[in-house]
């Protein structure tokens, strides 16, 4: 009598209540068992199984998240590295130049920014030429019917405008020649 109050107690826990009633339900419907251990139910009474997450997804997800948010940083720091290592190489040489005695010349400790000249007609021709690119290769995929090739007047138009700006500039830089 007391080895069947002991399997009675046993069995009567929450977590092999669940288990058999699973387990009525899977024979009830499917009417065969394949194999009499389920992994499901173990997870369920023992916690979590140990095969939930393949063991290549942690690397993975590292990776990842390191190539979002650790690349940035990398660039950052790069850029403050060099910046710092030629600010520090400047240092150096105008040290040496005061120790030699030698005069430090102004542009070395100033030095005069840099003038971009504007490339205004390689700008118009570029964005020229893609409006009419754009323009053609819509016009034929759609035999010219609707209007998708206005599409491509927009940068046509654009690098027109820059050519206009161009033209208007140089017109004024040069003097007109004296009579």
């Amino acid at each position: 009598m007391p080895a069947a109050t002991a399997t009675i107690s046993a069995s009567s826990t929450p977590a092999s209540k669940i288990e058999q009633s699973i387990r009525k339900k899977h024979k009830k419907h499917f009417g065969f068992t394949i194999d009499d251990h389920d992994k499901d139910l173990d997870s369920l009474t023992h916690g979590r199984s140990q095969d939930d997450i393949p063991g290549i997804v942690v690397p993975i997800v590292a990776i990842t998240l390191l190539t979002v948010f650790g690349a940035p940083v990398l660039i950052v720091a790069l850029i403050l590295y060099f910046s710092f290592s030629r600010s520090r190489a400047l240092h150096r040489t105008v040290r040496m130049m005061v120790e030699k005695g030698q005069p430090v010349p102004e542009a070395l400790l100033n030095p005069p920014p840099a003038q971009r000249q504007r490339s205004d007609v390689r700008r118009g021709v570029v964005l020229t030429m893609i409006g009419i690119g754009v323009t053609v290769f819509l016009g034929a995929a759609s035999e010219w019917d609707g209007g998708a090739w206005t599409l491509g007047l927009i940068p046509f138009l654009i690098g027109v405008g820059y050519l206009l700006v161009w033209k208007l500039d140089t017109k004024k830089d040069n003097p007109p020649p004296l009579p």
